[in-house]
This record gives C-alpha cells, structure tokens and sequence, in this order.
C-alpha cells in the first residue's frame, strides 16, 4: 500500500487508502502514486504535532541546537542538490536548471535561518525599581499549519520550515496536492537529521478537506499560507473563529516601469525576465509593463521579437528556455484569461497559443503579449499567473506612480531609470512590498518578503520573518515582595 503521509515520525498511507497520481505537466507521463490526505489525516497529523509541542521535546531544545539541526538540513539538500531538483522538476516541468537553482536558494534559507535561531534571546526592560527584574522572552507560537503552492514547492515551504523550526514549533506541512515530491523529501532529511517524531509531519491531499482543519482547528496556534487570494480570503475567515495567527502571502499584479532614459537593452531583457521566467509562474513576475509613451512603439516591438524566440520545452530539454503550465486546467484558465483581454480590446502582438507539435503532450502556453490595454480591464486588474505580459504607457512620473498603484495586490514592482532621483522617488511612493531597481525578481533570505493590500500580510525571510513564529512574553520578577497593604487588614 502507498504510504507516503508523514505522520508523528512514520510514513503512513491515507487513512482512506486513497491514492493521487502525480502526472509530469510537460509530457503528461506518469511521475508517482502518492497517498490522498484526506481530513481524518490531517487530524492525526495535528494531535502528533500538539503532543510534540506540549512535551517540549523541540521546543525546549536549546535555540542554538536547532539552529545547528537546520545547518545540517542545508549541507543534506546540498548533498542531495539533484535528486531533489529531479523530483520538483518532473513534479512542476519546470527546467531542471531552474530546479537547481531553487535548491541553491532553499539552501540559503535554511543556513540564514539556523545562523538566526540563537540570535535574540530575548532584552531586559529598566522597570525603574532595582528590586524588580523585567524582561521579554520569545516562545515558540505552537503548531503551524503551513501550507504552500505548486509554482515553487519547496522554496515556499522553506520559507515557512525553517522559521518555524528556528524557533521551536511543531508543524504540518501541506503541499499542493499536485507537487508533493520534495515535500516527501525534506520529511526524509529531518528524521535523518535528528528531528523528534511529531515535530514535522507531512499531509499531501486536496486543500479543501486535507488543508481545512488547519485553519479551523483549535490545536492550531498559527496558520501561514501562500496561495491565491480567493483561497486566502478562506482560510482568514475559517483561522478567525479560534483568534489563531495567519500569515498571507497572497500573489500579486506586479507593475514593471520602464522610463525612457533607462538602459534599454537591459530593460527589455529584464522585461523578459519579469513575466516570462518560470513560465511566469511567480507570484511577484512583473506582468504589468509600464513603459513611458515616447519609447513604446520601439520598446514593445523588441520585447515582441525576443518573446517570440523563447523556446518551451521539457525539464531535461538542453534547448528549452522556459517549460510548461501545471496542468490542462490551469492552461484554459491562462488561455480564458487572455481572451478575455483581447475581446476588452487588447492587441494580441505574440503567443496564445499552446506550441508546436512537439508540445502536444504536454501543458505549454506560449509567452504572450498584450499591448494597447486601458486601466480597469480584466487582464490589467487580476493576476492571470502564466507568461502573459500586458503593456500600458505613462508620459509623466506622476502618472507612471498613480498607474502602477492602481492596484488591489501591493506585493512587488520595478522602476528602470537611469536618473537614480527618479528612481528613489517613485520607488517611495509605490506602494508594493518589494521594489527593484533596474532590476527585476532576486531577493536575499535575509530581507523580508510580502505585499501589501489584498497580496496579505505578514512576512517572510528577514528577522520579521523568524517573528512571524515567535511570541513575546513579558516576565515581571520582584526579588523583595512584601505586603502590598494596599486593602486593611482588621
């Protein structure tokens, strides 16, 4: 029987005995049969959890301890660098290059967050009394949920392990249902390292029953998802009748401004980048161009030309440049999409269009561009997250500001610009939770990560990150009590 649930330190089959397969989106074979969480799993997973952390069996483990835990995942991914981009490119059909450089980032993570696990044990507060010691001291929040997209499956869940280990709780990771694979394998290098049973546990099944006691459940402390908004919106509702934490991150509808003076190779390779790296399967792509209006015939005419040389393909395809969507259904969302767009009145300048011959078996959308779009339109407003970049212009810095603001996700946004005053001056007045400058989609673990308005709330990555899974506590100690007299004694 599959059993591929991890579950208080054993890999258990669904209670249901229900399977998934998991089918590799570039070429539709077959990758795995994987066991199907379904709500009495996710149950079990949370009293391992709740029993884990009341036994302070990791929480009480001391922070320097865990931090070298996480220091020893890190050199493990790193050891095991290709079978786990192997895994989540046959999961995702992302190229396996680009596979291999999400484990380079998930490396990164856990190394900054095992650095930060002993980091702040803690401050005394001058209380004014010498006989009074007044501290804060940061506990673990308890049991996270944590639950994570398919687009980049462990690098997302990283973001959330290795926080909430940093800093003593128990977990339930759910992974999408449909890229379960590096989820499986990272369980695989916590009980190797030394991770007490029902610390980490592992449920891989349909959000709607496997994901929905996380939120919903008492003996959960804290809920942190990424995800769509609609999805989010959900679970903030369910997290609020138990009062437990919520962490959002909730994608976004990213604008990249492209000025006039800036260097304009850069900015149309980088344009390139921004909606069509990873199939433009990133919550923060920059699919919103917006390139001043004494450029945009040129600017847009080569961004056209290179659009059209991008070559799809497999992950193990030497000669792709970019790879497929995640599933047949999520590609006739993209097509719908698009569509939709086109009949508001967008000129379709390239793309649309599922590939060549050699694609059929597969789930590929060609990259896309939609010039001539107007504020307000379908495909400028919600996140359509495929290669699908829409083009709108500006002709002064006011307007470039007020249009790429006009927005209801804040998660990320770019300004190219020679002139570094412009730059610093739009960039304080966009109202997104990341900026690039003459750049375009990298980050550093050490920075935080989230959006503002409906992309959610809460962080990631950085110290306000390692927060997001801590409590203070204040403790109030008096060396000399005495009778306080304050009511008669007669």
């Amino acid at each position: 029987m599959t059993a591929t649930l991890y579950i208080d330190g054993q890999w258990v089959p669904a209670a249901s005995g229900e399977t998934r397969t998991i089918i590799c989106p570039a070429d539709g074979t077959e990758v795995a049969v994987v066991s199907e969480a379904g709500e009495q799993d996710t149950l079990n997973a949370i009293a391992a959890a709740r029993k884990a952390f009341d036994s302070r069996v990791w929480a009480g483990t001391p922070a320097a301890e865990r931090g070298e835990f996480l220091l020893r995942v890190a050199k493990a991914i790193e050891d095991r660098k290709d079978e786990f981009a192997r895994a989540e490119a046959l999961d995702t059909g992302k190229r396996f290059v680009e596979a291999q450089i999400d484990m380079d980032d998930i490396i990164g993570c856990f190394k900054h967050f095992g650095k930060l696990a002993d980091s702040d044990a803690g401050r005394i507060v001058d209380a004014g009394d010498p006989t009074v010691i007044s501290k804060i001291v940061y506990e673990p929040v308890g049991v996270c949920g944590l639950i994570t997209p398919w687009n980049f499956p462990l690098l997302q869940a990283a973001w959330k392990l290795a926080p909430a280990l940093a800093a003593g709780n128990s977990l339930i990771l759910k992974p999408a249902e449909l890229t379960p694979h590096t989820g499986m394998l990272i369980m695989d290098v916590f009980e190797k390292a030394g991770l007490p049973a029902g610390v980490a546990n592992l449920i891989t099944g349909p959000g709607a029953t496997a994901g929905a006691p996380l939120s919903s459940h008492e003996d959960v402390d804290m809920v942190s998802f990424t995800g769509g908004l609609i999805t989010g919106r959900k679970i903030a509702a369910s997290a609020a009748q138990t009062i437990k934490k919520v962490a959002l991150e909730l994608g976004g509808k990213n604008p990249n401004v492209v000025f006039a003076d800036a260097d304009f190779d850069a900015a149309v390779d980088n344009a390139l980048n921004a909606g069509f790296l990873d199939s433009g399967l990133v919550c923060s792509a920059g699919t919103r161009l917006i390139v001043e209006e004494s450029i945009k015939e040129k600017f847009v005419d080569e961004l056209v030309r290179r659009a059209e040389k991008i070559r799809m393909g497999g992950p193990f395809d030497e000669n792709a440049e970019t790879g497929p969507l995640i599933s047949a259904e999520h590609r006739e969302k993209v097509y719908n999409y698009t569509q939709k767009g086109i009949d508001e009145g967008a000129v379709l300048r390239t793309g649309h269009h599922f590939g060549g011959e050699e694609h059929k078996d597969g789930f590929f959308y060609a990259p896309t561009v939609l010039d001539n779009v107007e504020r307000g339109q379908h495909v400028v407003v919600e996140e359509g997250f495929g290669p699908v970049i829409t083009v709108e212009t500006f002709t002064t810095e006011e307007e470039a500001v007020e249009t790429a603001n006009d927005t209801n996700y804040g998660l990320a946004g770019a300004v190219w610009t020679s002139n570094r005053g412009t730059a610093h001056r739009v960039s304080s007045k966009l109202r997104h939770g990341t900026i690039w400058i003459n750049d375009y989609h990298p980050y550093l673990p050490q920075a935080e990560w989230g959006g503002f308005k409906q992309s959610g709330f809460g962080r990631e990555l950085g110290h306000i990150g390692f927060e997001e899974y801590r409590e203070a506590k204040h403790v109030y100690e008096n060396t000399e009590p005495a009778v306080s007299g304050w009511f008669a004694d007669n």
